[in-house]
C-alpha cells in the first residue's frame, strides 16, 4: 500500500460556561460540541463521573466508538474482497478506563454479532477479523490491547 498522508480537522466548541467561566470546579458544565466539514454536530460532555451529562457523547464513549467503526469498515472491505457477503453488522463494543493519578484505557473489547449469506464460509469470515485488526488505523495507533469476539451466523433468508 503507498503511504500518504490524511488530516482530519474538527472544531470542538466548549458551550458549558453558565456565566462565570471555569472560576470553580462545580461552576461550569462540561458540554460541547464537535463540528467541521458540513458534517452533523455532535453533542459532548464529559463522563458523568466527572460532572458530565449521560445523554451526551463523552471522549471515552468516542474512542471506544472509533475502534469499533475502524475495525468494522476493514472488515466489511475485506469480507467484500473474500467473496463473503455481510448481511447485518452490530457491535456492542466495551471500554475498560483506569482512572487515578494518570488515569488509562486498559482494553476494549469488540463483541460484533454478524450474519453473513447462506453457503458463505463461517471460518474464512472468522479469520478476517485478524486481518481487519492489524489493517485498523485506529488499532494501530492505541497503546493498549483490543480484541475482537465475533459470533458469525448465516443469514435465515436465502
Amino acid at each position: 500500500m503507498i503511504e500518504r498522508e490524511h488530516h482530519y480537522q474538527v472544531n470542538v466548541k466548549w458551550t458549558g460556561n453558565k456565566g462565570n467561566g471555569t472560576q470553580s470546579y462545580k461552576d461550569y458544565e462540561r458540554s460541547y460540541e464537535i463540528s467541521g466539514g458540513g458534517k452533523p454536530v455532535i453533542l459532548g460532555s464529559s463522563d458523568p463521573a466527572f460532572l458530565g451529562d449521560a445523554k451526551c457523547w463523552n471522549p471515552e464513549d468516542l474512542l471506544v466508538a472509533a475502534a469499533s467503526a475502524c475495525h468494522k469498515l476493514w472488515y466489511l472491505h475485506l469480507c467484500s474482497e473474500a467473496g463473503i457477503s455481510v448481511i447485518s453488522y452490530v457491535d456492542r463494543a466495551h471500554g475498560t478506563m483506569r482512572e487515578g493519578k494518570k488515569g488509562c484505557f486498559t482494553d476494549i473489547t469488540l463483541k460484533p454479532e454478524i450474519t453473513i449469506r447462506p453457503g458463505d464460509d463461517i471460518n474464512r469470515a472468522q479469520a478476517l477479523h485478524h486481518r481487519a485488526h492489524d489493517l485498523c488505523f485506529i488499532a494501530n495507533s492505541l497503546n493498549f490491547p483490543i480484541t475482537c469476539q465475533p459470533v458469525i451466523t448465516h443469514s435465515q433468508n436465502g
